[in-house]
């Protein structure tokens, strides 16, 4: 490909090969050749795993170099990542539209928490709480895109999840509703609900005047899924048809249910699962 890209235009396909692991229309001759370039000479640090990316070592010997010296570690979306890596994708204000996986997972019940609890006993509630779910979501290769509120959301991106990025989705679900106790006799320790959604989603950086950046996930699928997360009862993950097709979900004995949601058009027909005191 020649070098006549625009800086919007490499910052999009940087994000493409950032989620899908491949070219949409290919990079600039010269990025490619500086990017050739840094994978080769990082490679030579000995250890593994490797930054997806950039290549440098995340582990091992290597890390004596690429920590202290080059400032480089695990990222905090993903450890399949080097921080560098993060930030230049986060300061490239671009995005791409690819189908993947989304989990939203919520707390049911957590305002009437926030006022029975002190707020010193409920903020260390909620962490305890974000480091549950967003352990298991890093251990299924999510990236941990938003702790906020009574919510965790993970994004199960084809580059990091693989191809069956539905099912390793649903896994982890299932997961979040087992380390929040809801499989335990006396309880869970926090009641959740979980929605996931497979599907088209925008995925990019969006920047504020103060030099901040986060991941921003845009549209129809991001906003189904944060719909199926807050109608999802304590114990339960409901799973759009999409989903449960992507994971071949279909043929099993599931129940299904038909909702209305606020602000999708028509009604959503889902697939559920339960976690509860007899287990899955």
């Amino acid at each position: 490909m020649s070098d006549h890209m625009t800086a919007r235009e490499l910052a999009d396909e940087v994000w493409y090969w950032y989620l899908i692991g491949k070219n949409k229309v290919g990079f600039p001759k010269s990025y490619e050749r500086y990017l050739n370039a840094l994978q080769l000479v990082q490679g030579l640090l000995p250890g593994t795993p490797r930054c997806l990316q950039c290549n440098i070592p995340l582990s091992g010997v290597g890390t004596l170099i690429a920590g202290p010296i080059l400032g480089l570690r695990p990222s905090v979306l993903t450890p399949r990542l080097c921080n560098g890596c993060e930030k230049a994708i986060l300061k490239a204000e671009g995005g791409a539209e690819v189908e993947l996986t989304l989990l939203f997972a919520d707390i049911r019940g957590s305002t009437s928490m926030s006022e029975q609890k002190a707020a010193i006993e409920y903020k260390d509630f909620i962490q305890r709480f974000y480091k549950a779910a967003s352990q298991v979501l890093i251990e299924h290769n999510a990236l941990v895109n938003r702790l906020v509120g009574d919510q965790v959301i993970g994004l199960f991106a084809p580059r990091f999840a693989g191809s069956n990025h539905a099912e390793v989705a649903i896994e982890a679900a299932l997961e979040i509703l087992q380390v929040t106790g809801h499989s335990d006799p006396e309880g869970p320790w926090a009641p959740v609900g979980v929605g996931v959604h497979t599907g088209m989603t925008y995925v990019g950086a969006v920047g504020s005047k103060d030099g901040v950046s986060e991941i921003a996930v845009l549209g129809n699928a991001a906003n189904l899924t944060a719909r199926l997360s807050s109608k999802a009862a304590k114990g339960e993950v409901l799973i759009s048809e999409e989903a449960a097709t992507s994971a071949k979900l279909t043929d099993r004995a599931l129940e299904k249910r038909r909702l209305k949601l606020k602000g999708i058009s028509k009604p959503t027909t889902v697939r559920v699962m339960k976690v509860g005191a007899g287990g899955k």
